[in-house]
């Protein structure tokens, strides 16, 4: 229950890095590296997050899956 409760509370920071790296670079067909860079971003501020990894990769891929299916980043959904 305690990585339940853990990865709920990075949910907020996960998103502002998936934004960060949308800007970033922009477009589809880079998402292993943009994933990758928001695994960095996240091991860079607590190296403990590198535990957790594959918890937040699905949390990441969830959340990527949602924004491209509302249009979230696309201008009118942010």
């Amino acid at each position: 229950m305690d990585k339940i409760i853990l990865i709920f509370k990075l949910i907020p920071a996960i998103i502002v890095a998936i934004q960060a790296i949308e800007e970033a670079i922009p477009g589809q067909g880079e998402g292993e590296k943009k994933l990758e860079a928001v695994r960095q971003m996240l091991i860079a501020v607590d190296s403990g997050v590198g535990s957790l990894w594959p918890q937040i990769a699905g949390v990441v891929s969830t959340l990527v899956a949602l924004f491209n299916q509302t249009g979230w980043g696309k201008g009118s959904a942010k």
